[in-house]
């Protein structure tokens, strides 16, 4: 059972723009607590029985969605599973009012995935106007964010520095560089927030049509970055998501962009790839997926310039041969891929409990 005894105050989680240090200790230091549980013979605690987690994911989803449905039953609480294409969403019900049937139903937490950014909020928003105690967790809404992802690599990594006492202290100055498509991913937004929070050099790589100039506006107070000249026209020319919250308080953030490979990695302590959207690209900006793993694609040569120690992350699903050769992601010394994937039960439990623990009484 977690030790921690720091308050938590936090009604929803929908984003980890606003997050505070004390709050991102909280959970890495609460999920280390649930992962010793993982650990037993019998890994199951008491401590949302009675409750009832919906996952209503309005996105397809393995990982996530598993990963979420397994931390609900660690803990005991009952489990609702919604998947749009059998729902009554086919013929016409609205979103929210899917999210009423599920309240109706007796829902304590809600765990919402769409693919639109703002879903989670706006039914989030529309629980606090009804008045209810039901929370909302945010699996991954649009361009926007997936906090329980950026939440659990932040706890992979750290766990594996400290494995006693996880904590956001240990990756300052470290530099982590966030390869691939950055433009479409949530997950690289989460990241952000989380890993320049910590005091690490976030370093983004990839070509100039995937990350554009104006991604510089996502972080702010951000007067260490570092752009490259301006690209040619073939850059996209569409705003990316700004944060729906502003940093409570101004944290120097370490945030670098660069439309070339090799000075990401240099010296780097960490390397996350990320998976081409290929499902969210409305324009071609890529002459070709070989093309993009001979310029950006992670090899065990090229990450011969990072530090000895380097390991490698994938929040998955994961193409093979594009972003990461298979047998670096198959390297158990170099690869955390399946470390993350054990990481993210004991996250999401800990972000279960910590929203849900409030609601037994």
């Amino acid at each position: 059972m977690p030790t921690t005894t720091t308050t938590w105050n936090r009604h929803h989680v929908l984003s980890l723009a606003d997050f505070t240090a004390t709050e991102y200790d909280t959970v890495l230091q609460t999920a280390a607590s649930f992962r010793e549980v993982l650990s037993r013979r019998t890994k199951k605690v008491p401590t949302l029985q009675g409750q009832v987690v919906a996952n209503l994911f309005f996105e397809s989803s393995t990982r996530t969605r598993s990963s979420f449905e397994l931390a609900a039953k660690r803990l005991s609480a009952d489990t609702l599973n919604f998947t749009s294409s059998t729902s009554s969403i086919t013929k016409g019900e609205t979103i929210l009012d899917t999210a009423k049937t599920y309240l109706a139903m007796g829902t304590d937490i809600m765990v919402i995935r769409h693919k639109e950014a703002g879903v989670p909020n706006a039914i989030a928003q529309e629980m606090d106007r009804l008045g209810v105690r039901v929370s909302v967790l945010n699996a991954g809404d649009g361009q926007h964010e997936h906090p329980s992802q950026g939440l659990l690599d932040l706890f992979t990594i750290c766990t594996l520095i400290d494995p006693e006492n996880p904590r956001l202290e240990l990756l300052k100055d470290k530099k982590i560089a966030i390869v691939g498509d950055i433009l479409h991913s949530r997950v690289a937004r989460s990241n952000i927030w989380s890993l320049t929070a910590s005091g690490a050099s976030v370093h983004l790589a990839a070509p100039p049509t995937l990350l554009p100039k104006l991604f510089a506006e996502y972080i702010s107070e951000n007067e260490e970055s570092l752009f490259p000249p301006s690209p040619s026209s073939s850059t996209p020319t569409s705003p990316l998501p700004t944060p729906h919250s502003p940093l409570p308080t101004p944290i120097k953030r370490n945030l670098f962009i660069h439309w070339e490979l090799e000075p990401a990695l240099r010296d780097a302590d960490f390397v996350m790839t990320l998976r081409l959207q290929k499902e969210r690209m409305t324009a071609h900006l890529l002459p070709s997926l070989r093309e993009y793993h001979q310029m950006f694609g992670i090899t065990r040569e090229r990450l011969e310039v990072c530090k000895p120690d380097v390991k490698v992350l994938h929040p998955g699903p994961v193409n093979r041969g594009v972003e990461i050769s298979s047998d670096l992601m198959d390297d158990l010394e170099l690869s955390l891929i399946q470390t993350q994937v054990t990481s993210g039960v004991a996250v999401r439990m800990a972000l279960l409990y910590l929203i849900g623990s409030g609601k037994a009484s």
